[in-house]
């Protein structure tokens, strides 16, 4: 929470500054102009899973650790991946497949050491008198 303390009014100054740029202020589909209820709603729809999303983050980080978080992401990319193939057609090539199955056996290895480590630590704590 203390990143995000401290991350967040940083990047809304650095968006209020680049915006301008990028979008138009006014006219037609302006951030000025009026707006149709189902894009704010598609607005706030995407600040909820944003918010969601930072709070699994913490949850993940607070109840297991940040290398856990990080094969979690790695496992994320792999999912998408997997699910663009499969539901979108998109090509994948032999490349992404053979690094897909690395990442899946890394994640597995690690989380069979983490496990196995866990054990041995529950294990020293029942033995002792």
């Amino acid at each position: 929470m203390q990143l995000l303390y401290y991350q967040a009014p940083m990047s809304s100054g650095m968006l209020l500054v680049a915006v301008p740029f990028f979008e138009p202020l006014f006219g037609e589909g302006g951030l000025f102009s009026p707006w149709s209820v189902s894009a704010l709603l598609m607005v706030l729809l995407s600040g909820v899973i944003a918010f969601m999303v930072n709070l699994s983050i913490y949850w993940i980080i607070g109840n297991t650790s940040p290398v856990t978080y990080n094969m979690f992401g790695h496992f994320k990319f792999c999912i998408t991946l997997f699910g663009g193939y499969v539901l979108f057609k998109d090509p994948l090539s032999f490349n992404q497949g053979l690094g897909m199955l690395c990442t899946l056996f890394g994640i597995l290895a690690y989380t069979h050491f983490k496990l196995s480590e866990q054990e041995g630590i529950k294990s020293k704590l029942v033995q002792r008198p």
